[in-house]
């Protein structure tokens, strides 16, 4: 049943009085519809995410040196980066449920690239936030009275932001730990680094992605098959949350077993059976044979070329060759993907990368001889 919520407009007296819905007072009421059922509706990524240290899926060195940290009382401000999906932010608010139990979301202030971060947040916000003292009365004083600024993406903050950041760290230490989480470490200004101490989250280990997943098919009651699993892994490159993602829509697209073909179906990706074939044809066919090939298969499948190029790539290291043709055909699939980037031509970088191929064909004859 949906739950109805009135809007209320104050009137000049200051009196609170509900706007019958009609269509001189258009957007003064609102209707919510309560959903029937959140457990389904929640994405497996915030339903899975790690509520304590010991579920963080890999990077244990880390994760137990932050904890000690944390159990002695001793945490610094910290600096975590890496790639996306890693466990950075994860990690930190494990952090902070620990710290403060309950009053978790009284402690902490969280702000990533959603918000507005610039220099007058920090000055206000920020500096409101850290300047005020908190006071616990139970047993766990010291611990809790610490609080804690949890910046998100902090390589999107403005250069003046991250100057005007760096006093705030140094006058609020006392009472105010500060945590700043970051794909790309460069874009942080270096006086900002050295006030914090820096942990790089790798992307995940096949070892760990996999171990994961389980849980999830294991809680989730999913029929998946070996090569379905490795296929998810495979395209998840170490990034959990992508991971996710593809397992819960390969679940919902195919309401069936998730098989390996299931996976790359629907996340769009070329099979590995198509890279073998369009390899066969650009290192055995001849230049208008192979084109015409790999378009309609192009055209037939929706494969984007860009996921060819990346994918034959791959294929290229594991075939055998001379090692000056590896290299120039490296470097010339690296300046078609370059050049996808931008927005080239398919077709005219679909004939570059049989050409490619068609001048390295001759250059393995030539070694050959």
């Amino acid at each position: 049943m949906a739950e109805v919520i009135t809007v209320m407009d104050i009137d000049d007296d200051n009196n609170p009085s509900p706007k019958p819905n009609n269509n001189n007072n258009k957007g003064k009421n609102v209707v919510v519809a309560a959903a029937p059922s959140q457990g389904k509706a929640t994405p497996w990524v915030e339903k899975y995410r790690p509520q304590s240290l010991a579920d963080v899926a890999a990077h244990r060195d880390i994760v137990d040196t932050i904890d000690r940290l944390t159990s002695e009382n001793r945490l610094p401000h910290l600096l975590l980066y890496g790639p996306p999906g890693t466990g950075k932010t994860s990690t930190i608010l494990a952090v902070a449920r620990k710290l403060y139990g309950a009053q978790y979301h009284n402690m902490i202030l969280e702000l990533n690239a959603s918000d507005d971060r610039g220099i007058d947040v920090v000055r206000q916000q920020i500096q409101d936030f850290a300047s005020t003292q908190s006071f616990s009365f139970g047993g766990d004083s010291a611990k809790s009275s610490v609080k804690l600024v949890l910046l998100d993406e902090a390589d999107a903050m403005t250069k003046d932001a991250q100057f005007a950041l760096r006093r705030v760290i140094e006058k609020y230490t006392r009472n105010t730990r500060f945590s700043l989480i970051c794909n790309h470490v460069n874009k942080i200004i270096p006086a900002l680094q050295s006030r914090c101490t820096r942990f790089r989250f790798a992307p995940l280990e096949e070892f760990h992605v996999s171990e994961r997943l389980k849980h999830v098919i294991e809680t989730e009651g999913l029929d998946v098959s070996e090569s379905g699993l490795a296929a998810v892994v495979r395209l998840s490159n170490g990034d959990m949350r992508k991971a996710l993602n593809i397992l819960q829509s390969t679940h919902m697209a195919s309401q069936q077993q998730i098989t390996e073909e299931a996976v790359y179906l629907c996340t769009g990706n070329p099979l590995p059976k198509d890279i073998e074939q369009i390899s066969y044809w650009l290192l055995n066919e001849s230049f208008a044979e192979s084109f015409k090939r790999i378009s309609d298969l192009k055209t037939t499948k929706g494969l984007a070329l860009i996921d060819i190029v990346r994918e034959v790539t791959m294929f290229v290291f594991k075939i055998k060759m001379p090692p000056v043709v590896r290299v120039q055909l490296i470097n010339d699939l690296a300046d078609i993907e370059y050049r996808l980037t931008f927005g080239c031509n398919d077709r005219l970088q679909l004939g570059s990368l049989v050409a490619s191929f068609t001048t390295a064909r001759s250059a393995l004859v030539s070694a050959a001889k």
